[in-house]
């Protein structure tokens, strides 16, 4: 047995280094890298002439994330038409090696001579009329023939910030703009037990998974409801609630993209009375509340400071 064994890990010891095969050499520096990186940038300078001498008669640019199976590319005269068109619309417009990363050379054993680069970039900046900013990891491949010429890249990149682009050419509704609604009437009546001090009926408009957080918190930290409570008996150990007043009007805010439910925004004045020195003061305050289908409320942003309680 031990030696049918000790046949049968050699058998596969042989099959596993049979599977290495050589197909060609990787460069971390060639002349096909220069060309490809010089070529992006005479792109996005806009200068077409030097442009022109980096590419192949037959040059097609493919969309890599293009599933149509009959798209044929954008050809040569086209390419220079784009860029073009990216330097005089374009503000800021950048494409420089993703920090960390390098392009290769891939030049495979039977290429006679044409090489194969890949690249990865981030493609930076801001569209002059939409003002839609591009801040984006871009990943190329070329195919450079023997003459050092590039006949085909494809570009593979996040195609949503150019689709928020062209709709920015156009006027499109999202969504119903409310000034009464009976969620603007459920943030009044949580607004108005909290100044009365009713806290078991303000916390019962929020769902027990809500989510709090304010422009006082780290970026991506949040409160659960019951941090909350906490957060607000250390507040009532220090302050009295004189009065919480609506400023103009809250806006009930039904978006049509994204399938959410009605989110509420609201501006009050917290006027407070500091128990130490019974002074009074007043903290403006602006809140979102998101809402579900329930009616409950499940997300809360306030965007105000505290640094207004600690005027002396």
């Amino acid at each position: 047995m031990k030696k049918h064994v000790t046949i049968a890990m050699m058998a596969f010891s042989i099959i596993m280094f049979s599977q290495k095969k050589k197909n060609g050499t990787i460069y971390l520096e060639h002349p096909s890298i220069t060309a490809v990186e010089a070529m992006q940038q005479a792109f996005i300078k806009g200068d077409t002439t030097k442009l022109s001498t980096y590419l192949a008669d037959n040059f097609r640019a493919i969309n890599g994330m293009n599933t149509n199976p009959e798209a044929k590319g954008t050809p040569k005269k086209a390419f220079l038409n784009q860029s073009l068109f990216w330097k005089n619309n374009t503000s800021y417009l950048s494409i420089e090696r993703t920090p960390g990363a390098y392009p290769d050379a891939l030049e495979y054993a039977d290429s006679k001579g044409e090489v194969w680069v890949q690249t990865w970039d981030d493609l930076k900046g801001v569209h002059d009329d939409t003002g839609v900013k591009l801040n984006m990891p871009l990943h190329r491949l070329f195919f450079v023939n023997k003459d050092n010429k590039i006949v085909t890249m494809i570009t593979y990149n996040d195609g949503t910030v150019f689709q928020t682009l062209r709709e920015g050419f156009s006027e499109r509704k999202n969504g119903t703009l409310y000034n009464s609604h009976k969620y603007i009437n459920k943030v009044r009546r949580m607004m108005a037990a909290f100044e009365n001090m009713d806290l078991e009926k303000a916390y019962s408009y929020f769902d027990e998974k809500a989510s709090f957080n304010n422009l006082e918190m780290a970026v991506g930290e949040s409160m659960t409801l019951e941090e909350l409570k906490a957060a607000h008996q250390e507040f009532y150990k220090k302050y009295e609630i004189e009065s919480i007043d609506v400023v103009g009007y809250p806006d009930g805010l039904d978006y049509e993209i994204g399938g959410g439910g009605m989110t509420i925004q609201s501006w009050w004045n917290f006027r407070v009375i500091r128990k130490s020195d019974k002074k009074k003061l007043v903290m403006p305050a602006m809140y979102t509340h998101d809402f579900n289908d329930e009616g409950m409320i499940v997300r809360s942003i306030g965007y105000f400071s505290t640094k207004v309680l600690d005027s002396k």
